[in-house]
Formats: C-alpha cells, sequence, structure tokens
C-alpha cells in the first residue's frame, strides 16, 4: 500500500485554506488543493497495515488504502472507478464528511493520519477534469416507476442506483432546486452548487427524472403516488428544527439555523429574497455547538455583524482524545476548530439560556443565561447544575437557533401510515422496507440525524431492497459493510 516506508518519511501535509480576509469576502469554496506529486506523496503514507480500520471508520466502507495506492503511482482513472465503487458522490463527501475513517486510521494511534478526505476530494476533481466520469445507463429498461422523495445525498444515491438497474425513477423535491440540505443548508463556501448540477446532468443522462416544487402530502398526495410507482422511498431527510421554549422566544431577530442559511444559499445562486434575515452590523448569537452553528458563524461573518458568540449547553470538549471515554479507533468527541471558528467568534460552553427580552417594537436585544456544572453520577449521564450566582445577560440583534433536529416531519408520514420509532422516525426492515408494502425509506428519515456519508450509504443500501422488492433479485452491488 503505498509506499512501505512512506509513514516514516512523510509528514501530514494539507493545502492551505485561503487567508481569512480575502474569503470573506465571497462565497467561494476556501480548501485549496495539493500539487499531485505532493497528493502522491501523501497517498505513499498509507501503511501495509494488515487490517485497514479506515475501512470499518467510513460508513460507506470506502476500499480506501487501494485508491491512496493508485494515487501515489499516478493511475488516477483507477483510482476514480475504485472510489465510485462504494461511493456514488465523493465531491460532496470530500468536501462536508467530517472523515471518521482518519480518526480510524491505523497512522492516527500515535501519528497523522493519512490525508484520506484531501486524496478523495482530488480524486474525483481530477476525474471530473479528465473527463474519467461519464453517465453509466443501464442496458435494458424494466419497465418499473420508483418515486424518490427528496434530494439530499440519501434520495440522489438511492436514485441513481435504481436507475442504473433499469427502473424508471423520479426524485420529488418541494424546494425549487435539487439537493436538499446539500443545497440548502450547506454554505457555498464549503461546497459550491455546480457540483449538485454537474452529477443532476449524469443522472438525467442515466434516466432519473427530477420534479422540483412538488410537495407530496399536499401537491400529490401519499394515494397518488402508490398507485402511480410500483414502489415509493423516503429519503425526506429530517427537517424538524429543535426549538427553545423559553419566555422571550417569541421576539422578531430570533430564527432557526435553516430559515437563515437556505436563504444566503439562494442570494449566493442569484435569486431575490425578500426579508433575508441577514447578519450585517448586529450582535449575534448563534445557540448550538455543531457543524450548523459553525455554518451560521461563516455566513454571518460574510455578512459583516459586529461580533458573533456560540454558545453550547454541554462542557467543553477535550483538546484530544481520551481513552477512557473515545478510544482509538472509535469516532472522538474532541474540541474542534472549523474554517468558520478561525474567521472570529467567542465560543462558550456549558450555558444554558433562560429566557430573550426585547424592546417596544417587539426585537431581541438581550440574551439571559446562567453557567452549567455537569456532576457526575453512579449510574446513567451526567446531571446538568446551574451554577449559583453565575446569572448573566449579553446584548443582541440577531439568534440563531442551531440546535439540531427532532426527526422527519409527521404529515407526510401520516399519510403513508407508516410505522414510527419512539424517536419519530420511520421504522424499515434490513431491505429498508416499511410496514407499509411498497414503502421504503433511507436517509435521516430512517436513522434520524446524521453525516453524508451515511445518507449515501442508506440511500445505496435502501435501492438494493427496492430492486430487489420488485425483481425478486437484485445485483445491485452491496456495501462491504453491509
Amino acid at each position: 500500500m503505498g509506499k512501505v516506508t512512506g509513514f516514516l518519511e512523510i509528514e501530514r501535509e494539507l493545502p492551505a485554506r485561503r487567508p481569512v480576509v480575502e474569503r470573506l469576502k465571497d462565497w467561494r469554496e476556501l480548501e485549496g488543493k495539493l500539487p499531485e506529486d505532493k497528493l502522491g506523496e501523501q497517498g505513499a503514507r498509507c501503511m501495509d497495515c494488515g487490517i485497514p480500520f479506515c475501512h470499518k471508520g467510513c460508513p460507506l466502507g470506502n476500499i480506501i488504502p487501494d485508491w491512496n495506492d493508485l494515487v501515489y503511482r499516478g493511475r488516477w482513472e483507477e483510482a476514480i472507478h475504485r472510489l465510485h465503487s462504494t461511493n456514488n458522490f465523493p465531491e460532496f463527501t470530500g468536501r462536508v464528511c467530517p472523515a471518521p475513517c482518519e480518526e480510524a486510521c491505523v497512522l492516527n494511534i500515535n501519528d497523522d493520519a493519512v490525508t484520506i478526505k484531501q486524496i478523495e476530494k482530488q480524486i474525483i476533481d481530477h476525474a471530473w477534469k479528465h473527463e474519467f466520469v461519464a453517465p453509466n445507463p443501464p442496458p435494458a429498461k424494466t419497465g418499473k416507476k420508483v418515486a424518490v422523495i427528496g434530494s439530499g445525498p440519501a434520495g440522489l444515491a438511492c436514485a441513481q442506483q435504481l436507475a442504473r438497474a433499469g427502473h424508471d425513477v423520479t426524485v420529488l423535491e418541494r424546494a425549487d432546486r435539487i439537493g436538499g440540505l446539500l443545497r440548502y443548508g450547506i454554505p457555498d463556501f464549503k461546497m459550491e452548487k455546480d457540483l449538485i448540477d454537474r452529477r443532476m446532468a449524469q443522472m438525467e443522462a442515466e434516466g432519473v427524472t427530477f420534479r422540483t416544487g412538488v410537495s407530496v402530502g399536499t401537491d400529490v398526495t401519499a394515494d397518488q403516488l402508490r398507485a402511480e410507482y410500483d414502489a415509493v422511498v423516503v429519503a425526506a431527510g429530517a427537517t424538524q428544527s429543535r426549538d427553545l421554549p423559553v419566555p422571550g422566544r417569541e421576539l422578531n431577530g430570533i430564527h432557526y439555523a435553516m430559515e437563515f442559511l437556505p436563504q444566503q444559499n439562494k442570494v449566493v445562486a442569484g435569486d431575490r429574497v425578500e426579508g433575508q434575515i441577514r447578519a450585517d452590523g448586529k450582535k449575534v448569537i448563534i445557540l448550538g455547538g455543531g457543524d450548523t452553528g459553525s455554518d451560521c458563524l461563516g455566513t454571518s461573518n460574510r455578512h459583516g455583524a459586529t461580533s458573533v458568540h456560540q454558545f453550547e449547553l454541554l462542557p467543553q470538549p477535550p483538546a484530544s482524545r481520551t481513552e477512557d471515554v473515545a478510544p482509538w479507533p472509535y469516532w472522538p468527541m474532541i474540541l474542534r476548530t472549523s474554517s468558520s471558528h478561525e474567521e472570529g467568534v467567542v465560543r462558550d460552553f456549558s450555558i444554558n439560556t433562560k429566557k430573550f427580552s426585547g424592546d417596544a417594537s417587539g426585537n431581541v436585544k438581550k440574551l439571559h443565561g446562567v453557567r452549567l456544572e455537569w456532576q457526575k453520577q453512579a449510574a446513567g449521564p451526567p446531571k446538568m447544575v446551574e451554577i449559583p450566582g453565575s446569572e448573566f445577560e449579553m446584548e443582541c440583534d440577531l439568534v440563531l437557533l442551531a440546535l439540531g433536529f427532532l426527526g422527519p416531519e409527521k404529515p407526510l408520514l401520516e399519510q403513508f401510515g407508516v410505522a414510527l420509532d419512539p424517536r419519530g422516525n420511520v421504522v424499515a426492515d434490513a431491505d429498508y422496507a416499511s410496514s407499509v408494502p411498497g414503502v421504503f425509506a433511507c436517509g435521516d428519515a430512517r436513522r434520524g440525524q446524521s453525516l453524508v456519508v451515511w445518507a449515501i450509504w442508506e440511500g445505496r443500501e435502501a435501492a438494493r431492497g427496492v430492486d430487489k422488492f420488485l425483481m425478486g433479485e437484485t445485483a445491485l452491488p452491496a456495501s462491504p459493510l453491509a
């Protein structure tokens, strides 16, 4: 795998990001690329480790050592074929996946992990540039029709696999453009949207039909879909935002992150958004320390916010892996600094928001909070205890709630009549079939809020279940982890 002694001779290297002062002036991607000879050296760091735990760390089961070796040897066309064998959209995962594969890299036990994510991204970018990516239409059609509800990574992966199996696939999306949260959740500075458009063109050439502006449950009913199609796949995501029911929540200037972020993506795409929520000249507070909060941060700074504070309910994670909590190769909950954090923010942890107060016009002006102590218990999770005398208030003009998601929206699921688990997600069996014959579910709608790699994996596996249901068997490739 790569160069046998490469990990001993070559240090981990990533390309520089564009300078903060430059990238805050636009919405273009900020991550750079390594020269191909340098990238080959990074591939050479991949060890002949015997058991490549990166396979297990990656939900898709990507065959990572193989394409690391192929990049090291300059065999780019073979590298993209190997990468595409498990991952329909490496240009998405290479940009927005947090890279659990790198945390599971054997080299990461006592050294810096192989730059797997960077290599993945550059393999697919090289492949598009050199026209190694082409439509892969089926040799024959089956005459079966499938509707896929939702065009996020799960829906797109499922649709592409089913089209390649010969089925007539229609993707239904309620937004005005295809892509789900890839389109209207992730800012352009992390992933530019022409990447989605390029894949759409490939999928259309493979036989996929895209219909936007279609709200299933309103514009078309569940019964109509079941009558028109031989199978239906619910890949509508987990789009119920978690609220914060405290006094003052109704004040103007307090918004869900998913009200704020899609508007800016629309503007970047050339749309005019009346009454756009903007952070220009405002004191911004972001509640929630995850990726969505980070995206709100980068967007607020590009708007020109006066200041941005990001509060997290949980305590500050450790700076590095702790063996008692997250031993290798498990994903460690450590303090992570995103590109948006580099651009300016005050982060604080163990903060509980008690209420908001506003002015006479009903605009939010202050957050009232208290600091927390998380006390260990003999059994169960730590107990949240407010610290006496730690109450504080902070001025703010804009509050963004990035508190996670509570699962798929219920009206759609109620129309289909599918069974739900205690968390409100669709119950599905090993073939991703729901309790209603002919109705399948995958992605966040089935497993809850998760990563783009899990969504693609679920879409691919659900496609196998649908194909098996329609044809009695399936020849679609199984995930190495299935």
